[in-house]
């Protein structure tokens, strides 16, 4: 990789230049981002590095930048170059031809890996007055023409391979002060005349092969003083060259009289002569880290033994000046796990620390400030405990990055001392408290990222008026607050806000106060009212992603104008159109060429998309897109052959809209396609054959009026992971060519007219794990080749028409199979619970077959006369005011006692909706009790079920943990319809979804307490032990989630909502999730994956729920937290940080108790956690294992949970008793 500081001239030295950069591969800062044509170099990033004086670059300064790469020969045209500082990088290759650079004064070279011999053309820089190439691997001898160089005051070319002798010819260089050639392979005896240099101050040869005696002219200089340091610097490295002792052997005298010459120096003339003592600490200091490391897989620490100078050790460097100290510790990325010690406070002359990159743990201590530390590398280690206070101390800091740690606590609250700061990185730790209001004091910020924390409270308004930043990135916090009006941000190029509790409405001159804004991210806050239309002033930007927020109105045309534009998702909001003017943005659009994605979905976009004039010069027109999200929104009509021109698109999703008409053929054009989307819409006709062209790898087609055949086609869809094409009206056979797709995932094609057999071709599908074929009129028997696939957890054949014994060897151990519905199955093994297969002789059979003949007609002629008798049935219904339908046990309740009760159903009684209805809070007026009425409503699919299943659970089951029921009604209400409704004790402090995600539910915000949050949940493991052991019939919640957890008026709480029980037909062997029935039992989130394609309830899937819940009592996060996605769900998110990482995970609230808990029994803060926390977390992941017989059942459970309440009340007594 060539790194081209190539800096061209135009206009015979007059004005422009440019750095031809193009060939930069490896910059890992990404300091020369903004190198090129379009900017003005005087403006390029590093500014402060390059100067020009009338058009011309006179120093070019990028030390320290990790730049790789080679110099190029370019740089040799910089005529009027007076500095060329490219230190401390890891460029390689050749010194750069500097034969014409007449004015370089400073060339400085140092710290990289040149390999290359001087050239005599450097002689030609006749001003040069320092020279660094120290640090490198340049070979060859020292070149005579050196010796010409008249002004030259430093020359440092230590730690490299030169050989040869000292050119006695630089005692001619009578300006020369610095003279440091050690730690190379010179030979030879020190020239004499040395001792002319009459302003030398530092003369430096060890570690060399010198021989002969030290010339005694050096005592002869007038300046004895610095003399005398550049002979301690001699000995303070390895003493005197062996080989001096060798051919020529040294006057002992001589240094016997040198000895005393120093004892009498340091004595009486107060020089400073304890590089010595100095240089001990340092090398202490790096032992003592050395021992803290305790895994070393590179070996960088191998050099770090006494038998080495310290300053020759990896990854240390030290002053050139004297004394020489360790000015800096770079080891990052060597995988190094240990902890870091306190010694590293003891390098006083530490200038840059870097241990990025690592896998180092603990503390992070710093007894001692760092005075002249300016660069802070930590990040991408596991440290944790606080940030050192000490470390605002440093005050020359200039870069800090402590990422993607596990610091907590408060950010520093002095953190505004460090004036100097450019670089501040304290993203993905678990910080908590606010931002400190004096981070507006570090004017000179340039980046400010306190990303993936748990910050609160409003950004200081200060933060706002730092106008050197460019970065800004605080997303994922909790802040609050809102974007002031009064923004001085010229130069940001990146805000960064998303996933926090802002709000408010934007300021309308965003758009004029962010004039370089690049990416703008907002998503997962509050923000409302209307999107500025300022926003469409900031011509650079490439990212706007403004989702999941409250924002309404139309969306502003000005969009229209950034023709930069690469991203816009805007979905989750309330945006609005419906005509012309509301649809104008779009239109607009179309001079967004660059735009790749863009996503309205989930607003209130209506219309149809062919009424207004949108298609095809707008979206039609974006050729570069390649993701269209226009799902759940009010969209109609039908969608044009337009969408073929989109050949970029990758994702299209149009579900859950009200799309008509056929699937456009043309999509088959969109060979990039991977996902296509059309869901819950209403399109008809059938498949296109076109769609196996495509790459897909999601397919989904399910809920529309789709008709015909499956296209042969669908086999071409090699690279299909999932195929959802259930509830339409497609008939026909299934295609034996689906078994080429030999990645599918999941394969939905429920809810259709499909005929004939099952392909024996799916089993050759083996990475398949869902299939759901149920509820068609497929025929046959199973195929055995369904049996061998490796993968499969849920099969569903559920009513179809299939027959046939099931062979023993059938065992499907790994799934859960459905297989209802098929009454001419049978056989096969135990676990599928089918009835044997009869034999029959010939007559039997033939009796058999006319047996099925008649059945149907009786059946039929028994269906009208039962159609008959409830039309006559409902007529005497309206006779009857009320029917005690369960018995003596609930006292009757009128229709017009729960109408009066609640204010005839009013909304401002109503406490909540649920699935099969809602509950209103009243008061029933003979017996003054407050209570909660539960009203069906029976036109909901499965409402009348929940009803008898709530009635059957709570007659007969009682415990001072579950919701008793007062009474229930049956009756008609005054309009003649059925109305069914429950009674329950009103409970006060309503749910425990409402004390865990408050919105409202209560009039102050409160928050459950440790103690609390255990004690319901020993409540609810009571509950569900007494439910699964103890009744008399097991009973099975099903739908176990914190909204059916309610809290009594001393925060007791009560399990409800039996609305989808069940009951064990054989308590003595209760199921464990092998086998399902139809549909799914429970919420999205709590039940356990076995049953998410509706698997028989067992108590293994109340045992998940419970550990489900009481995660998100610790973790205060919902299982459906946008933050689970992809692979991530809450019970990985919280094993991944179990045991040593819990403050990640659990509450901010719990979290402060422990601290608390910890200050009074005087013990630390993690002694608390592993005592109380941690066997809660521990109870949750034993609950919620992915294999239902590994789940803990709930009688164990409930034991393990009184245990650590005992526990919890143990240190609570504690904490009251200091």
């Amino acid at each position: 990789m060539l790194i081209l500081f190539a800096l061209l001239l135009f206009s015979y030295g007059v004005g422009n230049i440019r750095c031809a950069t193009k060939a930069i591969e490896s910059d890992p800062t990404g300091f020369l981002k903004n190198w090129n044509g379009s900017t003005p170099f005087c403006k390029w990033a590093g500014g402060r590095h390059i100067r020009n004086h009338s058009g011309r670059v006179v120093a070019l300064e990028l030390p320290g930048l990790r730049l790789s790469g080679q110099i190029s020969p370019s740089v040799g045209n910089l005529t009027f170059l007076k500095r060329l500082d490219l230190s401390s990088n890891s460029l390689s290759g050749l010194l750069p031809p500097l034969n014409r650079l007449h004015r370089l004064q400073v060339l400085d070279l140092s710290s990289n890996s040149l390999q290359d011999i001087i050239p005599d053309t450097f002689a030609n820089c006749s001003n040069l007055a320092k020279l660094n190439l120290s640090y490198n691997s340049l070979v060859g001898e020292i070149p005579l023409k050196l010796g010409f160089l008249s002004n030259l005051e430093i020359l440092v070319l230590s730690k490299n391979n030169f050989t040869g002798t000292i050119p006695p010819i630089f005692s001619n260089i009578s300006r020369m002060q610095t003279l440091v050639l050690s730690y190379n392979q010179l030979s030879g005896c020190i020239p004499d005349d040395l001792g002319k240099l009459s302003n030398l101050q530092l003369l430096a040869l060890g570690g060399n092969n010198l021989s002969g005696g030290f010339p005694q002219a050096l005592f002869n200089l007038s300046n004895s003083r610095n003399n005398l340091q550049s002979i301690c610097t001699w000995w303070d490295l390895d003493g005197p060259p062996r080989n001096m002792y060798s051919k020529q052997p040294v006057k002992l005298v001589m240094f016997i009289q040198l000895g005393l010459f120093l004892l009498l120096l340091c004595g009486v003339g107060n020089v400073h002569c304890s590089t010595v003592h100095e240089n001990r600490i340092d090398l202490q200091s790096l032992l003592d880290f050395k021992k803290g490391i305790t895994e070393d897989p590179n070996k960088a620490l191998l050099s770090w033994n006494i038998s080495t100078h310290f300053c020759r050790w990896n990854g240390v460097t030290c002053t050139t000046s004297r004394p020489l100290r360790v000015s800096e510790l770079n080891l990052t990325t060597q995988s190094l796990a240990g902890e870091i010690t306190s010694s590293l406070a003891n390098l006083t002359s530490l200038r840059k620390l870097d241990l990025s990159y690592n896998r180092l743990f603990g503390q992070f201590r710093l007894l001692n400030p760092l005075q002249q530390l300016d660069t802070l590398y930590m990040n991408d280690n596991s440290l944790d405990g606080i940030i050192p206070d000490t470390l605002t101390n440093s005050t020359k800091l200039i870069n800090i990055d402590l990422s993607d740690n596990q610091f907590r606590g408060a950010i520093p609250p002095k953190i505004g001392s460090l004036t100097n700061l450019e670089y501040l990185y304290l993203g993905h730790n678990s910080l908590t408290g606010t931002i400190p209001a004096n981070v507006g004091n570090l004017t000179k910020l340039n980046t400010l990222s306190f990303k993936d924390n748990q910050l609160e409270g409003n950004i200081p308004d200060g933060v706002w008026q730092l106008s050197n930043l460019t970065l800004l990135v605080l997303g994922q916090n909790r802040l609050s607050g809102g974007i002031p009006q009064a923004l001085n941000l010229p130069l940001l190029v990146a805000l960064g806000l998303e996933e926090n509790m802002l709000g408010q409405v934007l300021p309308p001159n965003i758009g004029y106060a962010l004039p370089s804004l690049q990416v703008i991210s907002l998503y997962s806050n509050k923000f409302e009212g209307h999107i500025p239309a300022s926003i469409g002033n900031v011509l650079g930007l490439q990212l706007i992603d403004f989702s999941a927020n409250n924002f309404t109105g139309q969306i502003p045309t000005s969009i229209g104008r950034l023709s930069q534009l690469g991203k816009l998702n805007l979905e989750k909001n309330q945006l609005e159109a419906s005509d012309d003017q509301g649809w104008e943005f779009l239109y607009e659009l179309r001079n967004c060429m660059s735009l790749q994605v863009l996503s309205l979905a989930y607003n209130n976009l209506q219309g149809s998309i062919l009424t207004f004039r949108i298609v095809p010069a707008s979206i039609g027109n974006l050729r570069n897109l390649t993701k269209l999200g226009l799902e759940q929104n009010n969209f109609n009509g039908a969608i044009g052959e337009w969408i073929g021109e989109l050949k970029n698109l990758q994702g299209l999703n149009l579900g859950r809209n009200t799309f008509v008409g056929p699937i456009p053929p043309s999509i088959g054009n969109l060979t990039q396609l991977t996902e296509l989307l059309l869901d819950t819409n209403k399109f008809e006709g059938p498949i296109p054959p076109s769609l196996g062209h495509l790459k897909l790898s999601k397919l989904n087609l399910s809920y529309n009026k789709l008709q015909g055949s499956l296209p042969q086609e669908v086999g071409n869809l090699q690279n299909l992971n999932e195929l959802y094409l259930s509830a339409n009206n497609f008939s026909g056979v299934i295609p034996d060519t689906l078994g080429q797709c030999r990645h599918l995932i999941t394969i939905q094609m429920d809810q259709n007219f499909l005929t004939g057999d099952i392909p024996a071709s799916l089993g050759n599908i083996l990475s398949l794990n869902w299939l759901n074929l149920s509820h068609n009129n497929l025929s046959g028997t199973i195929p055995e080749s369904l049996n061998r696939l490796p993968a499969l957890t849920i099969l569903d054949l559920s009513y179809n028409d299939l027959q046939g014994e099931i062979p023993r060897n059938f065992l499907f151990q790994n799934a859960t199979v459905l297989l209802e519905g098929n009454n001419g199955l049978c056989g096969g093994a135990r676990n599928l619970r089918l009835p044997s297969c009869p034999v029959l002789s010939q007559r039997t059979a033939r009796r058999v077959n006319l047996i099925k003949i008649l059945i149907p007609i009786f059946g039929f002629m028994s269906l009208l006369l039962l159609v008959y008798f409830l039309l006559v049935e409902k007529k005497a219904k309206r006779a009857y005011s009320s029917l005690n339908y369960i018995g003596e046990n609930f006292p009757k309740v009128s229709y017009n006692d729960l109408a009066q009760a609640t204010s005839n159903f009013s909304s401002s009684n109503l406490i909540g909706r649920g699935s099969y209805g809602s509950v209103y809070r009243g008061k029933l007026k003979e017996s003054k009790t407050d209570v909660a009425v539960k009203v069906f409503d029976l036109e909901m699919r499965g409402a009348e079920r929940s009803f008898m299943s709530e009635c059957e659970a709570l007659r007969s089951i009682q415990h001072r943990n579950l919701l008793p029921i007062l009474t229930a009604c049956l009756t008609v209400d005054n309009d003649g319809n059925v109305f069914k409704a429950l009674v329950y004790e009103f409970m006060p402090n309503g749910s425990l979804d409402g004390w865990l995600h408050q919105k409202g539910e209560l009039k102050s915000p409160k928050h459950l307490g440790l103690g609390q949050r255990i004690s319901i949940a020993v409540n609810i493991a009571d509950a569900l032990d007494y439910l699964h052991h103890d009744c008399g019939r097991p009973t099975i919640h099903c739908d176990l989630k914190p909204s059916n957890i309610l809290l009594n008026d001393d925060m007791t709480a009560l399990l409800g909502d039996f609305g989808i029980a069940r009951f064990y037909v054989d308590s003595r062997s209760p199921p464990t999730g092998s086998i399902s029935s139809i549909g799914v039992n429970g919420t999205i989130g709590y039940i356990a994956p076995e049953f998410a394609g509706g698997g028989r309830p067992s108590t293994s899937g109340d045992a998940y729920s419970f550990g489900i819940v009481l995660l998100e009592m610790m973790t205060g996060k919902r299982p459906t937290d946008p933050m689970f996605k992809d692979c991530l769900d809450i019970v990985t998110f919280v094993k991944s940080n179990v045991p040593h990482q819990i403050l990640n995970v659990i509450d901010a609230h719990i979290t402060e108790e422990c601290k608390e808990l910890a200050e009074g029994k005087k013990v630390s803060e993690p002694a608390v956690i592993q005592s109380v926390v941690l066997p809660l977390l521990e109870v949750a992941l034993s609950c919620t294992r992915t294999i239902p017989s590994e789940r803990a059942n709930m009688k164990q459970t409930a034991s393990k949970m009184h245990a650590i309440e005992t526990s919890y009340l143990g240190w609570s007594a504690k904490k009251n008793t200091h």
